[in-house]
């Protein structure tokens, strides 16, 4: 078995990724999250988004899949997380989810990583925040 590469301050890490209308509901049915903007379409067409927008902690979700699956993957505990909302998400819409390793404490085994997610449609971004993760040995 291979010893994982330690990560360094000022790696990147890009995931791209979409979610469907299916997804939300199953994330609708977990949280109990059912607000009509989420999949009505004629609820939503009255609002200022037009059309449904997906859950911003399902947005968010995807750093759970990258930190604790990929970058820096297996072993990885989340410690703490930040997030801003920056603009909605919607269903089959492709966005990019960016990881930029920050600041590393190799003592604590700890990082200290940006978090974000664009609209690869765009170019805008819709979630910003920042993640506190340890891994005992990537870091």
């Amino acid at each position: 078995m291979t010893t994982p590469t330690t990560i360094q301050a000022g790696e990147v890490f890009k995931h791209t990724f979409s979610f469907s209308q299916e997804q939300v509901n199953l994330f609708m049915q977990v949280s109990g999250d059912d607000n009509p903007l989420h999949w009505d379409t004629e609820f939503a067409s009255k609002t200022m988004f037009k059309k449904p927008i997906i859950h911003g902690f399902l947005g968010g979700s995807i750093f759970s899949k990258i930190l604790g699956t990929i970058f820096p993957g297996a072993g990885s505990i989340y410690l703490r997380q930040e997030m801003k909302f920056l603009r909605p998400m919607f269903v089959d819409t492709v966005y990019e989810a960016v990881v930029t390793v920050k600041e590393i404490d190799t003592q604590k085994h700890k990082g200290i990583l940006q978090t974000q997610v664009v609209d690869k449609t765009t170019g805008k971004m819709t979630i910003d925040g920042t993640a506190e993760i340890l891994n005992e040995q990537r870091f």
